[in-house]
C-alpha cells in the first residue's frame, strides 16, 4: 500500500483518516512552462523525505490520518477534466467530518472542486493565493483554462485574492472590489495579514497557486513572477485563517517538473503539511 509521506497504514485508511487527498496530474491548457502534470508525483516524493514532526505547532499531523483518495486522470478535454474533478469532489464530500484536499496539476483543476463546495456552501469564501488573477471568462476557446481558474468563483462566491501581480486589462472588471491584495501593496503594508483576515470568514476554500510565492525560492512553476509572497508571513496568514474560519477544503497547484524542481516540490510538501497542522490545532 502506497501511503502519503510513507506514513503507517493505520494512519492512511478512510476509516482512520481525518484528511482526504485527491491528486489531479493535469496539464492540458498551460501556455508557457509545461510539466504540471508531474506535480503530484513530485509532491508525494518530497513528502516522503520530510520530517513528520512540526516544530512550530509541536504536533505530528500525520497521526490524525491522511487517506489517498485517488487520482483524477481524465484529460480528453479541459471541460471533461473539470467535470471529473467536480464529480470526484462530490463523491468525497459524502465522507462527513473529513478535510478535502487536492493537489494538481495546473490551476484549472480547482474549478471543479470549488464548484462542488460552492454548491454545498453558498456563503463560501474562496481565498486565492496566486501571482495571477485567473479571471478570464474563457481563454483559448475554453472556460476551463488555467487562466479562468477563479472566474466562476468571482461570479458566484466571495473571492479574496492575495499576492496578485499579473493581470490582463480585460480582467480588471472582474477583480473583486476591495478584496484583491496586490503584491506591490502587500510589500509596503505591515498589517496586510490582518487586512486579509477582515475579508475572510465562515466557510473557506483555500486555493494556492505556488507561483504566489517569490520565484527566488519557488522557481519551478509554470509562470514564475518576481515580487511574490514570502514563506513566514504566508504561514502566519494561513494559520490565522484556520484559527478564525471553518476551512472546508484546500488545494495546491502549479508545481512544475524541471531540472530544478526539488526546492519547489519540498516547499509544496512542507506547505501542505503545515496546513494540516493548522487545521488540526484549529479544531
Amino acid at each position: 500500500m502506497n501511503t502519503y509521506a510513507g506514513i503507517p497504514e493505520e494512519n492512511a485508511t478512510l476509516e482512520n483518516a481525518k484528511v482526504m487527498l485527491v491528486t489531479v496530474p493535469y496539464d492540458g491548457t498551460s501556455t508557457w512552462g509545461k510539466g504540471a502534470d508531474k506535480g503530484p508525483e513530485l509532491f508525494l516524493d518530497a513528502s516522503e523525505n520530510m520530517e513528520l514532526y512540526d516544530i512550530e505547532t509541536g504536533t505530528e499531523p500525520y497521526l490524525e490520518g491522511v487517506w489517498m483518495a485517488g487520482e483524477v486522470s481524465e484529460n480528453s478535454s479541459p471541460e471533461a477534466m473539470t467535470e471529473a474533478v467536480y464529480q470526484k469532489t462530490q463523491e468525497m464530500m459524502q465522507n462527513e467530518g473529513k478535510l478535502f484536499t487536492l493537489f494538481g496539476g495546473e490551476h484549472s483543476v480547482s474549478i471543479g472542486s470549488i464548484r462542488a463546495f460552492g454548491e454545498k456552501y453558498p456563503d463560501l469564501t474562496v481565498l486565492q493565493l496566486d501571482a495571477h488573477t485567473d479571471l478570464r471568462p474563457d481563454f483559448h476557446g475554453s472556460t476551463s483554462n488555467h487562466a479562468c481558474a477563479v472566474f466562476e468563483a468571482s461570479q458566484k462566491l466571495n473571492l479574496v485574492q492575495v499576492g496578485i501581480r499579473s493581470c490582463d486589462v480585460e480582467e480588471m472588471q472582474y477583480v473583486p472590489e476591495g478584496q484583491c491584495f496586490w503584491a506591490h501593496e502587500i510589500a509596503n503594508n505591515e498589517n496586510w495579514v490582518n487586512d486579509v483576515l477582515e475579508k475572510v470568514s465562515g466557510n473557506v476554500y483555500i486555493t494556492i497557486d505556488l507561483d504566489a510565492f517569490d520565484p527566488s525560492f519557488a522557481p519551478s512553476t509554470g509562470t514564475p513572477e518576481p515580487g511574490g509572497l514570502q514563506w513566514y508571513p504566508t504561514l502566519e496568514l494561513l494559520r490565522k485563517v484556520f484559527e478564525k474560519c471553518n476551512v472546508v477544503a484546500f488545494d495546491i497547484v502549479e508545481l512544475m517538473d524541471s531540472p530544478y524542481a526539488k526546492p519547489t516540490a519540498f516547499l509544496a510538501a512542507k506547505l501542505y503539511y503545515k496546513m494540516l497542522a493548522y487545521y488540526h490545532i484549529g479544531k
